[in-house]
């Protein structure tokens, strides 16, 4: 006997972690339900692969959840106020305070070559680089006009001696006439000043034919020093006018090995330089090899642009391998003053104030006294050197009594800088070793952050 097939509800599993259920109906009206335990087991119940991926997802949105929970319910009591701040120690070191310019570099004598003729290059004898000697011949003009003009001067001043020649003659013969009786002394005078114009015209024309020869003189280039060819501007066949203005064709360095730094001093920082002062520069060019410099000249014209006075401070150095070229930018750094074992701080200290107030104690009342320093700590660092200009700061020291605030007020008188460190001229027994503080770490103040520390320079 055959037994109809009952409906069958079963589920299909794919790769997809969601099941997806599919209900196929049987065309016998008759409903025959079968229980979860008689189904096969691939389709009864979903596979446990496809249940471990939520289980850990939700498990380890809780762990994340603990921690952050338990993160803002810690203690957040600030820890105690002598672990808050960040201290240095004062010490002794070198101290080096310089002032930063930037220049040019350029031959001490440079001389511009012109001509005061107008005319066309005909010769060129020299080029770029060329050592030359003073006298040599550095190009020439065609002089065919200039010997053109001289020859009909020339002819000009042979006929003006013609004639007066032949004035000389007739002034003698109306001298002897006027002597008989036979002219009238009128007639001797004009003789004699028509001599007089004569001679006046020939020397006119004879200063006119030494002008000329001077030119045909310019015609020829020579170079007015020993030096080296920097620069040419003209060419075979090119014509220069020197109508107004004097053409540059040439440009002449006497010595490549003496060498200038022209450079622009702002005007806070002029008074502090004196002639002979050392310096060290640097260019671009070689990297970090650096030069040594002297001040040479601090010229008293300012230069304004935009209402930022500067003055040309010049600075000479020498070049014996030939490396410096003109032109090149240098970055110079003039020392002004130096200390080779100075009472220093940080120069954190100086900016340094504590949030709380409560945390720091009062100076003593004391007035700030030379410290203990090297001998000759308060001298300038050599001949030349300018005066030291001293100012009056508050630091905050480590307080060694452990019942008071963590830390003390210190008035201290201040020396040199080289822009990380401050000498220390007088204080009040501040000594070496001392700590001071430099920095605090305060809690962050948003709820976010509750519990974290930030550190505060000042």
């Amino acid at each position: 006997m055959r037994i109809p097939a009952s409906p069958l509800r079963y589920l299909l599993i794919d790769d997809n972690p969601r099941p997806r259920i599919s209900q196929v109906p049987h065309p016998s009206p008759r409903s025959d339900r079968r229980s979860a335990a008689d189904l096969p087991p691939s389709t009864a119940t979903v596979s446990f692969s496809t249940m471990r991926r939520p289980v850990l997802i939700a498990l380890l949105i809780a762990l994340l959840g603990g921690a952050i929970v338990w993160f803002l319910a810690s203690d957040t009591t600030p820890e105690a106020p002598a672990e808050r701040y960040r201290f240095a120690s004062v010490d002794r070191g070198r101290i080096q305070q310089n002032v930063a310019a930037t220049g040019t570099l350029n031959p001490v004598v440079l001389v511009n070559v012109g001509t005061q003729i107008s005319g066309r290059i005909r010769r060129v004898l020299v080029d770029f680089n060329q050592p030359v000697r003073a006298g040599e011949l550095l190009a020439e003009l065609d002089p065919s006009l200039i010997e053109a003009q001289i020859a009909q001067l020339e002819a000009n001043l042979q006929e003006m001696k013609t004639q007066l020649s032949v004035a000389s003659r007739k002034l003698e013969r109306s001298e002897g006439l006027a002597a008989r009786g036979f002219i009238s002394a009128a007639q001797v005078e004009d003789e004699r000043q028509a001599v007089e114009l004569a001679q006046a015209r020939v020397r006119a024309i004879e200063a006119q034919v030494a002008r000329e020869r001077t030119n045909l003189a310019y015609t020829t280039i020579r170079s007015p020093i020993d030096g080296v060819v920097i620069a040419r501007s003209v060419d075979v066949g090119q014509t220069v006018a020197a109508s107004f203005q004097t053409p540059t064709l040439f440009l002449i360095a006497r010595d490549l090995r003496d060498m200038q730094i022209d450079t622009n001093v702002a005007e806070a920082d002029v008074a502090m330089l004196s002639i002979g002062i050392p310096a060290r520069f640097r260019v671009d060019a070689l990297g970090e090899r650096a030069f040594t410099a002297t001040v040479r000249q601090i010229r008293l014209n300012p230069k304004i642009e935009q209402n930022v006075v500067t003055y040309n401070v010049v600075l000479a150095t020498r070049n014996e391998d030939g490396l410096l070229l003109p032109g090149m930018t240098a970055n110079v750094q003039i020392e002004i003053a130096r200390r080779e074992s100075a009472l220093r701080i940080p120069n954190l200290a100086l900016r340094f104030r504590p949030a709380n107030p409560a945390d720091v104690a009062e100076a003593a009342g004391v007035s700030p006294s030379p410290a203990a320093a090297a001998p000759g700590a308060n001298a300038p660092s050599g001949p030349g050197a300018a005066p030291l200009r001293s100012r009056i700061a508050d630091i905050h020291l480590a307080n060694s009594s452990t019942d008071g605030p963590p830390l003390r007020r210190q008035r201290v008188t201040l020396g040199i800088s080289d822009g990380t460190f401050t000498e220390v001229i007088g204080a009040a027994g501040l000594t070496e070793g001392d700590r001071v503080a430099v920095g605090e770490f305060v809690q962050a103040s948003n709820a976010a952050a509750r519990g974290g520390l930030r550190f505060r320079l000042f």
